[in-house]
């Protein structure tokens, strides 16, 4: 599940084949209030190819070795709604590649009432050269906020394989907040005054709201390592992309699962979050949200030092000009 039409609630996605050899695909969404799964991706076809998602094979006499239909999200140009990378197959042929669906504003009507939809995006040539792809997720190599894809093939044979990285070149002025929610637990008694970092944990929900370019309310939510299995391949934090909007978040929220019966909600908030950054959240302890801890790294770029240098510029001119201006009255 992911955050597709910005108001601050996750949805379910669900990738389909509506038949036993995947000659018609689909992505279908629901959320809280829908009563019913709402088409956001139904063409698959290409000019005069029909792509359509990779069927799972049950046979376990067979040597070759087959993945679940997985979507992996990921924001990849940083405007506030997730995209997903796909494994599709060609329904004439045997080529399978992996495609970058980009979340796009809904253009049809079978997916008015949620506002988004997927969109294929067929010529981008370096995922085009990976032949026989069978996963593809998000991974931020650089460790720069932008996620990069990383591609696993097959090899001259189904026991070989290849993974290929993929960096994103994708250069628009767009901002994004990293969050890791860790566990704040010790492995054994912490000592006073020394707050455990644990590790990353399965189950925090994130969500903050801000003002985007245009003045308009902004929401945005993720759940940390939503899925476990089917291959998930997650990232252990949350990039969440903010679009062209540089101001700070007014608020983020952090929430984490609280033990069974237990009835009060375990969730802090932190206000005036800078874009660009990455926020490392300690929930120690865990039933005292008050208590909690967050710890802000910001990575100067090089527009911190070409704007030094403008305003070191500007100052020396000015005082050039009060220099003159002095000289001449004296």
């Amino acid at each position: 599940f992911s955050l597709t039409d910005g108001d601050g609630q996750s949805e379910h996605l669900l990738p389909v084949c509506e038949d036993r050899k995947c000659q018609k695909s689909a992505i279908y969404l629901t959320k809280l209030g829908l009563d019913q799964w709402i088409p956001v991706l139904q063409d698959f076809r290409n000019k005069d190819t029909l792509w359509g998602f990779v069927p799972h094979e049950n046979d376990k006499s067979s040597t070759e070795i087959s993945f679940p239909i997985t979507l992996h999200i990921g924001d990849y140009n940083m405007d506030g709604y997730p995209d997903a990378l796909a494994i599709l197959k060609n329904t004439s042929g045997s080529n399978q590649q992996a495609f970058l669906l980009e979340n796009v504003p809904c253009n049809n009507v079978s997916c008015k009432s949620v506002r988004r939809m997927f969109k294929v995006f067929w010529e981008l040539s370096d995922l085009n050269q990976i032949k026989d792809a069978v996963i593809a997720t998000f991974f931020d190599i650089y460790e720069d906020g932008i996620l990069d894809i990383i591609v696993l093939s097959k090899g001259y044979s189904n026991k070989d394989f290849a993974i290929h990285a993929l960096k994103n070149n994708f250069e628009a002025d767009a901002y994004f907040v990293k969050v890791i929610v860790l566990s704040g637990l010790c492995s054994n008694d912490c000592p006073r005054k020394i707050t455990p970092f644990g590790v990353n944990q399965p189950g925090p929900y994130i969500m903050y709201t801000t003002v985007d370019a245009n003045g308009y309310l902004k929401n945005g939510s993720a759940g940390q390592l939503s899925q476990s299995a089917h291959f998930a391949l997650q990232l252990p934090y949350n990039v969440l992309g903010l679009g062209r909007s540089a101001n700070f978040l007014d608020h983020l929220y952090v929430g984490i699962p609280r033990p069974l019966g237990e009835k009060s909600i375990r969730k802090q908030e932190w206000t005036a979050i800078i874009p660009n950054s990455q926020l490392i959240v300690i929930p120690y302890p865990h039933n005292v949200p008050r208590s909690w801890s967050a710890k802000l790294y910001l990575t100067p770029s090089n527009i911190v030092l070409l704007t030094a240098i403008a305003l070191i510029g500007v100052c020396v001119f000015i005082l050039a000009i009060i220099g003159i201006l002095h000289w001449q009255e004296k």
